[in-house]
């Protein structure tokens, strides 16, 4: 393990352009163990945060928790589809209208809204042929389609499941607390883009969830919500393109971990994104979770933090670092395509 950072001040992404930083974006980030402990932070480690999306692998421990994905036998394909914040790509709206049809539900049971995928040739599919975007083109429809079959299966009204007050929202509330070790009855509150109520959380809190999910031994987590923990990272990281899609920072960060799990035996992480700028990662091979907020939302700033700070903890080994170049150092292109600049750490940020 490197030397611990601690450091006040946040870290600082800058956008170069030619040889002018042209823009700065100011970054916390926390690093936490299994036991609580911060390894290593950058900023303000209480900062209060809507986690937003970074969540859903907490949020999926009750579809696994509460029997419902042994009882409808979900496949680890379709845990990971209930973690993400996909691109709706047609293999994404495939597969959540799958699910739907076998627990016998459809679009219309969904409580998210419809928004247009981010996935290019999706999104210019649906233009071309004039039709409007889906409930099921909602980057969380797979997620909500696991809180519909959580909610089926304990025999719960399914209608208003994304209300505070509906078990579902309870569960996830308990959850949060629990595995985040913080209380949140006096933090802020909202609503998530997709619906669902959101609450104000520590960013030291994140991290330590993250960091339990990453090594449930050592955080005494037991045996159902241990063996829940672990489904839920390795399903991420074999079906990362469901929880993501192409060119996304999920997808390739999770792609790479598995080329080092090939060669050398590390263990599998999983990476998750969360609007506003938020990301969050779950290390087993080092036992650390992860949790990264850029002050500004700006999602370039928190992909090419967290990106970096997996390098920094020795996620990556010298192919995957390869791999994950484009993140690393982003490049800033012209219209014509031509690198104009990058997106990096400034310098100096890894070390005291």
């Amino acid at each position: 393990m490197t030397k611990s950072i601690h450091s006040p001040n946040p870290a600082i992404i800058e956008v170069t352009r030619g040889t002018l930083v042209e823009s700065r974006h100011r970054v916390h980030a926390v690093v936490a163990d299994a036991t609580g402990t911060i390894v290593h932070a950058w900023g303000d480690g209480e900062l209060e945060i809507f986690p937003r999306s970074a969540i859903k692998p907490l949020q999926t421990l009750a579809l696994i928790e509460t029997g419902a994905a042994d009882h409808w036998r979900l496949t680890d394909e379709r845990i990971a589809l209930a973690t993400a914040s996909h691109s709706a790509s047609a293999a994404h709206i495939m597969a959540v209208e799958a699910w739907l049809d076998d627990i016998g539900r459809g679009e219309d049971d969904l409580e998210c809204g419809a928004h247009m995928p981010t996935d290019e040739t999706a999104a210019h599919r649906l233009i071309k042929q004039g039709a409007a975007p889906t409930r099921l083109h909602n980057n969380c429809s797979g997620k909500h389609t696991g809180f519909l079959a959580t909610a089926l299966h304990m025999g719960e009204d399914i209608h208003g499941y994304t209300d505070a007050d509906h078990p579902v929202q309870q569960r996830l509330y308990q959850a949060l607390m629990d595995m985040g070790g913080a209380a949140l009855s006096g933090t802020g509150r909202g609503v998530d883009g997709c619906g669902i109520p959101v609450y104000g959380m520590p960013l030291s809190a994140l991290a330590r969830a993250m960091a339990k999910m990453a090594d449930p031994a050592k955080a005494g987590l037991g045996a159902v919500r241990s063996a829940a923990a672990q489904r839920i990272v390795q399903s991420m990281a074999k079906h990362n393109f469901m929880v993501s899609g192409r060119g996304r920072l999920d997808h390739a960060a999770m792609t790479a971990g598995i080329g080092v799990a090939k060669r050398t035996g590390a263990p599998v992480f999983a990476t998750k994104t969360g609007a506003e700028a938020v990301h969050a990662a779950i290390l087993p091979g080092l036992g650390l979770g992860v949790a990264v907020k850029a002050e500004d939302g700006t999602k370039r700033a928190s992909d090419s933090m967290m990106a970096n700070v997996l390098n920094f903890l020795g996620a990556f080994d010298d192919g995957a670092r390869v791999d994950m170049a484009p993140f690393l150092e982003m490049t800033v292109v012209n219209a014509e395509g031509k690198p104009v600049g990058a997106v990096r750490p400034q310098a100096g940020w890894d070390r005291l």
